[in-house]
Parts: structure tokens; C-alpha cells; sequence
């Protein structure tokens, strides 16, 4: 089983996705974006703390930015999720103010290998995503690319799951 799950802010697609996998009996939960080391603000802890509390003790947290190999694990996997990754890949290349076509390329091979490894996955896969194009056009660049990249992100990783399940207000539609 591979299941993208996306959804607004605070749509309920964690939740969801955590809940696809609450008969494994373990699964390595894997934490793409900044900590609260990387990033101070309390808002952000305080998502963290919540996150992992509602947790079961039997699951593993792994903060990596290497989506492929997180992909590659055995047994059951969680990534939640792709938006904070892309958001960390971005910024530890420094590629916001880079020209379009070098931030899809930086990005398309790291999808490349993700979807390489997606595909040879042992174990059920749940991939958390943001349904960022829902909206109106950013005013700023940086939105802009990051909501247009992130769109391609989320159409290549979703043609090699076997479901995608769209959550609004906690319910979710299998698309």
C-alpha cells in the first residue's frame, strides 16, 4: 500500500495518514522539516510536541531530509510531510532567489530517486502533503515557486502511489 494524503492546513491529513498505519505494529515516522532546534519559534515546538504525543510508543522518529533513503526502509513508513521537505530542500540550497528552471532540476532529481525508491518500498508507504493550489496566486515569488514546485512534487509522487486520499475538515475522499 502507497497513499498520498493531502489537504489544507490543519485539514486533518496527519491524523488521517497516522491512522492508515495504526495496525502496524511498528512504523518509522519520517520528520522532513526543521526542529525546534533548527527553527526556535514556539508555535512550531509546540506542532512537534503535539505530533509526537498523539504517537504510538512502538513508532521510530526519523528527522531526514533524505526522502529516499527514509523511502528505502523496511517495514512500514510515514512521511509527514512533503511541504516542510521541500521548504528544508529549498533552504539548505539556498535556491529561493535561484531561476525556475535550476530550483526544478535540484528538486526533479531528488524526486527522481524518491519515486525510484517508492516504487521498490517493502512495506505500506504514507506520504503527507500540502494541497497548495486551492488558493490564490502568491504575491511573492517565493510563494509562487514554492506552491508551483510543490504541485509537481505532489503529481509525480501521487502517479506512483496506489490511492490518494484528499482530507477536508477530517474527512477524507479517496481520489
Amino acid at each position: 500500500m502507497k497513499v498520498l494524503v493531502t489537504g489544507g492546513v490543519r485539514s486533518g491529513k496527519s491524523g488521517h495518514a497516522e491512522g492508515l498505519l495504526k495496525h502496524e505494529e511498528s512504523v518509522t515516522y519520517v520528520a522532513p522539516g526543521p526542529t525546534p532546534v533548527d527553527d526556535p519559534d514556539p508555535d512550531w515546538a509546540a506542532r512537534i510536541t503535539a505530533h509526537r504525543a498523539r504517537r504510538p510508543a512502538t513508532w521510530t522518529t526519523l528527522e531526514s531530509r533524505d526522502l529516499a533513503a527514509a523511502l528505502s526502509l523496511d517495514g512500514a513508513v510515514l512521511v509527514d510531510c512533503l511541504g516542510t521537505w521541500l521548504a528544508a530542500i529549498l533552504d539548505e540550497a539556498k535556491a529561493w532567489e535561484l531561476p525556475s528552471d535550476e530550483v526544478r532540476a535540484l528538486v526533479d532529481s531528488r524526486v527522481e530517486t524518491a519515486v525510484a525508491a517508492l516504487a521498490s518500498a517493502s512495506g505500506p508507504v504514507v506520504l503527507v502533503t500540502n494541497e497548495v493550489g486551492l488558493g490564490v496566486v502568491p504575491e511573492h515569488r517565493s510563494g509562487r515557486l514554492f506552491r508551483d514546485v510543490l504541485g509537481t512534487v505532489n503529481q509525480r509522487l501521487a502517479a506512483a502511489c496506489d490511492e490518494v486520499h484528499f482530507v477536508v475538515a477530517g474527512r477524507a475522499l479517496v481520489l
